[in-house]
């Protein structure tokens, strides 16, 4: 709670194309340069691929597609926890620690809520920039994660194998 008594959730701040982004740190585990990722067939058109992110195959969402704009640039990726689940979403810029008010954030207009924007909790404006503010829980579906799990050991074999390969190329 700041001094007047409002509620503050801390959150990491990043850049997706335009937005500024803001997703709760309790559900960022690390950030990080982004790793060699190998397409994975029948996700939606956000979910880049997967990723080995220590040791286990992660499912990568390029943040910018899942709001609807272009591909992120190669900046920086965000681990993030969703329960026993871990996903990378790939960011612009990671731009710091901010803990914002429950005031600065609204609940969707209905005309916003549906198909497309089911990752995004809420909107607000920060510094007179939009503000998304991404639920971890839903930016992965569900008909991705078990994709992930049906191909399960020869995806993480395969894409460790590209690791191993590209990081041994000089």
């Amino acid at each position: 709670m700041d001094d007047g008594g409002t509620p503050k959730s801390l959150c990491i701040l990043c850049r997706i194309g335009a937005s500024i982004c803001a997703v709760p740190i309790e559900h960022v585990s690390e950030t990080m340069r982004p790793l060699p990722v190998e397409p994975l067939a029948g996700t939606p058109p956000f979910v880049l691929g997967v990723a080995v992110l220590r040791g286990a195959p992660t499912p990568v969402v390029d943040g910018a597609m899942l709001l609807g704009g272009g591909s992120a640039t190669d900046g920086r990726f965000l681990a993030i926890r969703i329960g026993e689940r871990r996903a990378l979403i790939a960011v612009d810029a990671v731009l710091g620690v901010r803990a914002l008010s429950l005031e600065e954030i609204r609940a969707l207009p209905p005309l916003l809520r549906g198909p497309g924007l089911e990752a995004v909790d809420g909107m607000g404006s920060l510094d007179g920039d939009l503000l998304v503010v991404l639920g971890a829980a839903r930016v992965i579906p569900e008909s991705v994660w078990a994709s992930l799990e049906r191909v399960g050991a020869s995806v993480g074999s395969t894409v460790g194998a590209s690791a191993r390969r590209s990081r041994s190329t000089p």
